[in-house]
């Protein structure tokens, strides 16, 4: 027996079959918020939208070996002082269970490597309510912000 594709059930796929993918909050100590201007092409998720970097988890990675190589392929940046927050469905975009991630970083951001996207650029927490931001992105940073569920 089939079962119908209509179904809720149908809709849904086992967590070991959901596509996986981790993105970092950097945050400097001015409290501001590194964010990703987003390429504007066709066939990724959410093009010319403002971010916080990362990426989808390849064969054979946990979310922390995601964060750390996506840190350093999009951005040069070596992350050693990340902790996990928590996760979030990226349900309208990439279909993917991502996995947040918070750091601390001091630089320049106009000095990094960036290696995909438009621009890097800190933004105070009371900028984001006007910027294109993904909605899951921005549950995710909005929970981070009040600190619900995160342990310091």
């Amino acid at each position: 027996m089939t079962q119908d594709p209509h179904h809720p059930q149908a809709q849904q796929t086992p967590r070991d079959q959901t596509p996986h993918g981790a993105v970092a909050i950097i945050t400097n100590d001015c409290g501001e918020l590194l964010l990703h201007l987003r390429d504007d092409i066709h066939g990724i998720s959410w093009p010319g939208y403002w971010s916080v970097l990362g990426g989808g988890t390849d064969p054979g990675e946990d979310a922390a070996q995601t964060i750390r190589r996506e840190l350093w392929e999009e951005a040069g940046l070596a992350a050693d002082n990340l902790r996990e927050l928590f996760e979030v469905h990226d349900r309208d975009g990439s279909g993917q269970l991502i996995t947040f991630f918070a750091g601390t970083w001091n630089g320049d951001e106009t000095t990094l490597p960036l290696a995909e996207g438009v621009k890097l650029a800190f933004t105070a927490p009371e900028a984001l309510e006007g910027l294109k931001i993904p909605p899951y992105i921005r549950a995710g940073i909005e929970r981070y912000l009040h600190r619900e569920d995160v342990d310091e």
